[in-house]
């Protein structure tokens, strides 16, 4: 199976993460090529030498319009108002990674919108909504795959900013220049994970530091609220650095693509990768990635289930979108019969058992259940890859599966429908070249 391990021992922010998955594949530069290309607004990223504590690894530097943002996680901000970062946003301490944060604060007035945002340099200070972000995650040249896991990266950090400040999500609003640096951090480790595509991903118990972090507005506890609301359910723990180690960006990449959370599993590990921040502490201040192959052992997993009879199709639709985007591995509805020989529908929710109870508010908030059944399991997967078949029609994505005796293979269906519709030929002859060239 094979496996990807992140060890956390200083915390995780988006652009140590992509650092160190970047060290795990072949053609780096492709991929630093892909993301100059996608189009965001001013974006620039680039792939540094870095050392820490006698260890090379990769530092990613992200500019936007030329300008390297400190505050670039994916903090929400209410409305528009001045802030004073590291240049006027004091902290008694140096910050682990390279972005430093902005914390968001309740205020009881609202200051006049495009005041200036004083860095280095000077530049208009407008707001971004989630609205707004998922605009250009949609827009992007990406599978569609890469773009619903940032979106939804992006709601793990976006609810937690609503429950901690009372507002809807609709009201978090995101600085233009960080969330622009942050949506590339977040795009780029989505996307590595796509071509990385690990059967299953297993993070250690998180570090997030200690101590407080002081701000324009007042002094916060580490984690920030928002970060210790995303890893709730995750092993973590705060050690004696001093400072915040992991971001609300981290936190919900961590929280997305983990499989579960523990100590690295059995592995034969085939590469090693070294995502470095930008500061120096007296432990190296990196994220480190272990790719190998590990066996077919069991793996928990938890199902939500509930019976509906008296939601629409339409509706039953939207929970389970909802659903998906909330993290869920799979969403699958039966038609039942219940009491009082009534129609209805099974609603099947598979999770991760530590995102069972978040997904088991949406389910309570986006369908009429009053009741939600929990079956905590283990399930045996085979090790996956992404292989790539070129035939005369162009170039189909080929799912493999292995292990346990099996071996098993099938051609992706976009792909598939893609050529056949292209070409103007049957579904079938586009799998017929597929084969021939297996």
């Amino acid at each position: 199976m094979k496996t990807l391990f992140i060890e956390c021992a200083m915390g995780a922010a988006g652009d140590m993460l992509t650092a160190a998955l970047l060290e795990l594949v072949p053609d780096r530069q492709a991929f630093l090529d892909r993301m100059n290309a996608l189009g965001l607004p001013g974006v620039r990223v680039e792939a540094e030498l870095s050392v820490k504590c006698g260890i090379t690894g990769t530092h990613i530097r992200v500019t936007v319009h030329g300008d390297e943002e400190e505050s670039a996680d994916v903090h929400g901000h209410h409305h528009d108002h001045e802030h004073h970062h590291d240049h006027d946003h004091d902290h008694d301490h140096d910050h682990d990674h390279e972005h430093g944060h902005s914390h968001e604060h309740p205020h009881d007035h609202e200051l006049p919108h495009d005041h200036e945002h004083h860095h280095d340099h000077e530049h208009s200070h407008h707001h971004a909504s989630m609205a707004d972000i998922t605009g250009i995650i949609d827009a992007l040249d990406l599978p569609e795959k890469v773009k619903a896991d940032a979106k939804a990266v992006y709601g793990i950090v976006a609810d937690a900013e609503s429950r901690v400040h009372g507002r809807p999500v609709s009201e978090v609003h995101f600085h233009e220049v960080g969330a622009m640096d942050a949506v590339a951090d977040v795009v780029g480790v989505c996307l590595l994970m796509h071509e990385i595509a690990p059967d299953r991903v297993v993070v250690s118990p998180v570090h997030t530091g200690a101590g407080h972090v002081h701000c324009a507005h007042g002094i916060l506890p580490v984690p920030a609220p928002a970060t210790a609301l995303i890893l709730s359910g995750v092993p973590t723990y705060g050690g004696s650095v001093q400072g915040e180690l992991c971001t609300p960006t981290g936190a919900a990449l961590l929280k997305h693509f983990a499989s579960r959370f523990g100590d690295r599993p059995v592995m034969a590990v085939h590469a090693i990768g070294y995502g470095m921040g930008k500061k120096d502490f007296e432990r190296a201040n990196c994220v480190r990635v272990f790719l190998g192959e590990s066996e077919g052992a069991p793996e928990e997993i938890t199902k939500l289930e509930c019976n509906l009879d008296d939601m629409t199709g339409e509706e039953i639709g939207f929970a389970m979108d909802r659903l998906f985007a909330a993290g869920a591995r799979d969403v699958f509805t039966q038609p039942i019969g219940m009491k009082k020989s009534r129609p209805g529908i099974l609603l099947s929710v598979v999770c991760m058992p530590e995102d069972a109870d978040r997904l088991a508010q949406v389910m309570m908030t986006h369908t009429s259940t009053l009741g939600i059944r929990r079956l905590d399991m283990s399930r045996y997967v085979l090790s996956r890859e992404i292989r790539t078949v070129h035939t005369p029609y162009g170039d189909v994505r080929v799912k493999a599966a292995s292990g346990m005796g099996a071996e098993k293979a099938k051609p992706e269906y976009e792909d598939l429908a893609a050529l056949a519709e292209k070409h103007g030929v049957p579904l079938q002859t586009i799998r017929q070249a597929v084969s021939e060239k297996e």
